[in-house]
C-alpha cells in the first residue's frame, strides 16, 4: 500500500520533447491545466532557461536560451491516465525514466528540483554562470571596444558583474579601464 501512495505521490518529472518544440509543449500542457480535468493532477511546467549575452556586431545583445534542449519539467501526481495524456501530447516523446521497459518515470531529486528552480544557492559556485575565472595579476588583451589592442594586467575581478579593472599603459602612464570579461582574452 505504501509503495502505491508514493507511486502517485506529487512530484516533479522530466518529459523528452523534440528538440525546438519545447515552449510548444508547454503552451499545450498549459492549456489543457486550465481548460480540462488535467490540472487536478498537473501543476506546473516549466522550461528552465538562462540569459546569455552574445556580442554581435559589437553590441551586447542579450538572449534566452533552454538551460535543457528538449526536455520540459512537469511538476504532477502521476496516475496511469495522466501518463498516457501527457506521452500522447503532440511534440512529446516520452518520460524520462529507467532502462527497463515498462518502468515508471523518474522523479526528480529535492537536491535537482531546487537547482531547476533556482533555489539552491549552495550549489553554485561564486562566480558560476557569468564565465568569469579571471585572476588578478592575469595578462590580458582587450579585443573590444575603443582600447582594443592594449594589453594590461588585472587589478580588480567583480564575478558578480562579470567585469574587470584592467591597468594598461597609454602614453607611457598607467590608465585604469573598467572592462566586460567578454571584452577580453587572455595572453599566452
Amino acid at each position: 500500500m505504501a509503495e502505491k501512495e508514493t507511486a502517485n505521490a506529487r512530484g516533479w518529472y522530466v518529459l523528452r520533447a523534440i528538440s525546438g518544440k519545447e515552449a510548444k509543449v508547454k503552451e499545450l500542457l498549459d492549456g489543457a491545466i486550465k481548460n480540462s480535468t488535467l490540472g487536478d493532477h498537473l501543476f506546473q511546467v516549466l522550461i528552465p532557461t538562462e540569459k546569455v549575452v552574445t556580442v554581435r556586431g559589437g553590441k551586447k545583445v542579450l538572449k534566452e536560451r533552454n538551460l535543457y534542449s528538449g526536455y520540459v519539467f512537469i511538476e504532477a501526481q502521476l496516475t496511469g491516465e495522466l501518463i498516457h495524456e501527457l506521452t500522447n501530447t503532440t511534440n512529446v516523446i516520452d518520460f524520462l525514466r529507467g532502462r527497463d521497459k515498462g518502468s515508471r518515470p523518474t522523479r526528480l531529486s529535492e537536491a535537482d528540483v531546487k537547482r531547476m528552480l533556482g533555489t539552491a544557492d549552495d550549489f553554485s559556485e561564486p562566480g558560476e554562470g557569468t564565465g568569469c575565472d579571471f585572476l588578478v595579476g592575469e595578462s590580458v588583451k582587450v579585443n573590444e571596444g575603443p582600447f582594443s589592442g592594449f594589453t594590461g594586467l588585472i587589478e580588480e575581478v567583480e564575478r558578480d558583474k562579470a567585469k574587470l579593472k584592467v591597468a594598461v599603459k597609454i602614453f607611457g602612464r598607467k590608465t585604469l579601464l573598467e572592462l566586460d570579461t567578454w571584452q577580453v582574452t587572455r595572453e599566452q
